[in-house]
């Protein structure tokens, strides 16, 4: 008889998808059978919190998820309802079939573990290092930042030119606002 499939969704925004979230997914793809990205508030893009599309993120995870040799995973953008009530019965509509979610986040653990799911702690690694936010600023100030994400999400923001649009979104805002 063969062993229960388990599937995990692992929900972000991923802007950008960066090494420590790659970390996460392995370590994930060795706990489960498949794997479900939800691409959170994919509706948002072009500001500097988000700065990415979620058409953009897709690629960004989709290229650097099969550089790793990994295909088990779903990608599926999910836009915010901003209804805490119904957003775990408006995940699970989205998505395929799932048994476990990982997150950091105190909230969404709530939501799932009362919707009766099994909610696992996704660690972060090298959070000094891997932070979306210290990447984002990396860009606005002309700095290194590739060396921070897999090979083909620098590949796609490099392509959109993403860099580029976050200098520009940032250009008209004052010295006196901390990014």
């Amino acid at each position: 008889m063969r062993a229960k499939e388990t599937s995990a969704l692992l929900i972000g925004r991923f802007q950008p998808f960066h090494k420590g979230h790659l970390e996460v997914v392995r370590l994930i793809a060795k706990e489960c059978d498949r794997m479900i990205v939800g691409i959170g508030s994919a509706q948002l893009s072009h500001t500097f919190d988000n700065p990415f599309t979620a058409g953009e993120r897709h690629l960004m995870m989709s290229r650097a998820l099969h550089d790793e040799g990994l295909d088990n995973f779903f990608l599926v953008p999910i836009v915010d309802i901003n209804r805490y009530a119904v957003w775990v019965a408006h995940v699970a509509s989205l998505v395929p079939p799932f048994q476990a979610v990982y997150t950091t986040n105190p909230l969404t653990r709530r939501l799932f573990e009362e919707a009766g799911y099994e909610v696992r702690a996704a660690p972060m690694f090298d959070r000094h290092i891997y932070s979306g936010t210290k990447i984002r600023t990396r860009m606005v100030q002309g700095e290194e930042w590739e060396s921070l994400v897999p090979k083909g999400v620098a590949e796609t923001i490099r392509e959109v030119k993403g860099d580029e649009r976050l200098r520009e979104i940032m250009k008209d805002h004052s010295p006196e606002v901390t990014i």
